[in-house]
């Protein structure tokens, strides 16, 4: 199946209202085929930088390109680009609060060209949606809903989800999970899916970007970001012997114990030989340890 889309490309981008800065300096390249992790805090710029990339929103400071081509209205790249957003209460008034979800399904299939009614047609028989219901009288997991249909059925080679699963349980995470992993399988296209539920979407995420303080953190292979961060703990001053000379985050002290997260750099070995306790660490352990509120 023919891949359209080859990358895009985030370059330098900046973003403020009046004097706030809510992105700094982003730069990166999301390439074809893959299922990137966008998380960071709350307020860290995540939600923003996703409209950026889709142009819901400009860049105060620049550019975001498709195949070379800037994205600001160029309906030719655009029509590659999704983005479906969280819908919620701060929607209220806007019009799109009083649709219909098959009014708002069906204009949302005239907005993606490579639409897919059948499964559009498919995700509301198994989430059980009743398509007559306004959106203002839908709970929170309904929404999610509306916003995953979107997203799919979209069948756009960029697709961007921003907490596709909130106020879903968990039966239909676990769906929702296994869905997006057959629909890339089986299309190569690219999904960025930003979420607070780090640990049950670690797994589908062959990359991950780190956002904090609206700044970009890291972008790396998330098993090769795995396999260089560890948890050291063990008496205070053995700790501090064995974890000199690493970049260390998130240390926390409990009398005269001592726990403290490190990251390899290329070349650098475990230590060896000190009475402490080296272990794996967990992507969501690993965002605690580097956007936690000690960091």
């Amino acid at each position: 199946m023919e891949n359209k889309m080859e990358a895009i490309i985030c370059s330098n981008v900046n973003k403020s209202y009046g004097k706030k800065e809510v992105l700094k300096n982003i730069d990166f390249t999301l390439e074809k085929g893959k299922i990137y992790g966008l998380i960071g805090r709350n307020g860290a710029g995540k939600t923003t930088l996703l409209s950026i990339l889709s142009a819901q929103n400009p860049a105060t400071e620049g550019n975001v390109t498709w195949n070379g081509e800037k994205i600001w209205e160029n309906r030719k790249a655009l029509d590659h680009i999704c983005f479906s957003r969280e819908l919620s209460t701060n929607l209220y008034g806007s019009g799109v609060s009083s649709l219909k979800v098959k009014e708002y399904l069906k204009n949302a299939s005239y907005y993606y060209p490579n639409w897919d009614q059948k499964m559009a047609d498919e995700l509301i028989e198994k989430f059980e949606l009743n398509t007559k219901q306004r959106i203002n009288k839908m709970s929170k997991g309904m929404l999610s809903m509306v916003t995953i249909i979107v997203a799919l059925a979209s069948k756009a080679d960029f697709t961007f989800l921003d907490e596709p699963v909130a106020g879903l349980d968990v039966v239909m995470r676990e769906y929702f999970y296994h869905k997006l992993m057959e629909e890339y399988t089986e299309t190569g296209r690219t999904f960025v899916i930003s979420t607070h539920i780090i640990e049950e979407a670690a797994d589908l995420m062959e990359e991950v970007i780190m956002i904090k303080d609206g700044s970009l953190l890291l972008k790396e292979n998330t098993q090769d970001l795995l396999e260089r961060s560890y948890h050291v703990s063990g008496l205070a001053e053995v700790v501090d012997q064995a974890a000199e000379g690493y970049e260390k985050h998130h240390e926390e002290k409990m009398g005269r114990s001592k726990s403290v997260t490190i990251l390899l750099k290329e070349g650098q070995e475990l230590p060896k030989g000190y009475d402490v306790t080296i272990q794996p660490i967990s992507l969501e352990k690993l965002f605690v340890s580097l956007c936690g509120l000690d960091d």
